[in-house]
C-alpha cells in the first residue's frame, strides 16, 4: 500500500502528516533506515524513492535568488514559533501547541503565523537513534573528570532528548583570482662578533623579496554555513565533519517525528560568510604559487561565477538541562555520535585536585630537601 502523506490540520499549507494505514496513528521516521514507525502497532512502511535511488540534492542559482525569480516550487510557507530565550525560530509539523525549546529548555506556546522561506533542497537523515546518542552524552561526560557525578547521572536518566534538523546553507563557485605580491628567498651570511670577550661566529639569515604576479583558480563545493543564530557556532564547529557526500533531496517524510528550525541567517549573510572562508583559501593558494620562504600579498582580485546554494537541514540530539539552578545544553551529531556541550565543574572536585596537588607539590619538596 502506498504511503499517505495528507496535510497536518490546521498547519500551514507545507505542513505534513503520515498515517498508519494499520491503525491510523502518526507514523515516525525510524532513524538509521528508509522506512516510517508506528509507535502505536509497530507498522513500518519503506519512504517512497528512497536509499540509492535518491538523486543528490541540487544547487539554485545564487543570482536568481537575489532577483526574486526562484521558482515558486522552491519556497514554503511553515508554523514556526520564535524562542522568547534564545531566539530559535522552530518549525511544528502536526497538531503540537506547546512544547520546550530544543535549544534551551525554555517552555514555548507554538504561535500561528506563517514563515514564507526558501525550502530545503536536501538533508542527511537520522542515522542514531535517541537511546543511541544519549549513551554517546553519557559517555562523553564520563571523560570529563570534573563534571559534577549528579549531572552525569540526572543526564542518563533525564527525559528523552529532542530530535531537530538544524539549517544550514551550502554555497559552489567557481572563482579566478589574479594577484600581487613577493616572493621572499631566504639566504644567510655569516661575521664575527664579541660577547662577553669571547669571539663567535654568527649565522645571519636575510630575505631576498622579488616581485610576482600570477593566476590561481579554485572550485569551491559545498563550503558549509549555519543559517542559525539560536546555537553558538563554537558548538556546530565541534560536530565537523558532516557526510555532505551522503546528502539526498528534501523529503518530508524524513521529518516525521522531529522538529527542524527555520533558517535565521539570510542568504545574502551566509553567503558573506562563505565568501570570507574562500577568500581565506585563496590567499593560501596564492602563497603557494609565489613560493619562495616567505611570501607578501600586495592585492588579490577575485571573480566569482556560477555561484550556486542549497538549503538543508542536518540532524543533530540536543538536551537541555536545568540542574542545580544552571542551564546546561548538550548537541550530538545524529550522524556519527560527536558530542559538544557546555562543560559544568564539580567545586568540590576541582578543590580535592588543588590539595592534592599541594599535597604531591610538598612531599617532591620534602625528598628533594633530604637528598640535598
Amino acid at each position: 500500500m502506498a504511503l499517505t502523506d495528507i496535510p497536518a490540520a490546521g498547519g500551514a499549507g507545507d505542513e505534513h502528516r503520515f498515517p498508519c494505514h494499520t491503525c491510523g496513528a502518526d507514523l515516525r521516521y525510524k532513524p538509521g533506515s528508509d522506512d516510517l514507525i508506528c509507535d502505536h502497532c509497530g507498522a513500518i512502511e519503506p519512504i517512497p524513492g528512497n536509499g540509492s535511488g535518491d538523486r543528490a540534492a541540487r544547487e539554485l542559482d545564487y543570482n536568481a535568488a537575489l532577483d526574486n525569480r526562484l521558482a515558486p516550487s522552491t519556497m514554503e510557507e511553515t508554523r514556526v514559533t520564535r524562542c522568547p530565550n534564545c531566539g530559535a525560530l522552530v518549525e511544528f509539523h502536526g497538531a503540537s501547541h506547546a512544547t520546550e525549546c530544543a535549544y534551551c529548555a525554555t517552555p514555548v506556546v507554538i504561535g500561528t503565523g506563517a514563515h514564507r522561506q526558501i525550502k530545503p533542497r536536501g538533508l542527511l537523515a537520522f542515522r542514531l537513534s535517541e537511546p543511541e546518542a544519549r549513551e554517546a552524552m553519557t559517555k562523553w561526560l564520563g571523560k570529563l573528570w570534573f563534571a559534577p557525578n549528579g549531572l552525569r547521572e540526572y543526564a542518563r536518566k533525564g527525559r528523552t532528548m529532542d530530535g531537530i534538523y538544524v539549517p544550514y546553507w551550502t554555497f559552489d563557485a567557481q572563482t579566478e583570482s589574479d594577484y600581487s605580491g613577493q616572493r621572499g628567498d631566504a639566504y644567510y651570511t655569516t661575521r664575527t662578533v664579541v660577547r662577553n670577550g669571547k669571539t663567535k661566529t654568527v649565522r645571519e639569515r636575510h630575505i631576498r623579496w622579488s616581485p610576482r604576479r600570477g593566476h590561481v583558480a579554485r572550485f569551491f563545493n559545498d563550503v558549509l554555513v549555519l543559517a542559525s543564530r539560536a546555537l553558538p557556532k563554537r558548538y556546530t564547529e565541534a560536530l565537523d565533519p558532516w557526510d555532505l557526500d551522503e546528502l539526498r533531496d528534501y523529503r518530508p517524510e524524513y521529518l516525521a517525528g522531529f522538529s527542524a528550525e527555520g533558517y535565521t541567517v539570510e542568504l545574502t549573510e551566509g553567503m558573506a560568510e562563505a565568501r570570507a572562508y574562500m577568500d581565506g583559501v585563496i590567499r593560501q593558494d596564492v602563497r603557494r604559487d609565489i613560493g619562495g620562504d616567505e611570501q607578501r600579498i600586495h592585492s588579490v582580485n577575485t571573480v566569482l561565477s556560477d555561484v550556486t546554494f542549497k538549503h538543508i537541514l542536518l540532524p543533530v540530539w540536543m538536551a537541555a538541562y536545568k540542574y542545580n539552578g544552571k542551564s546546561f545544553r548538550f548537541v550530538v551529531n545524529a550522524r556519527t555520535g560527536k558530542v559538544r556541550g557546555e562543560r559544568p565543574w564539580s567545586a568540590w572536585k576541582i578543590a580535592f585536585a588543588v590539595v592534592l596537588g599541594l599535597i604531591v607539590a610538598g612531599i617532591a619538596a620534602y625528598v628533594y630537601t633530604q637528598n640535598q
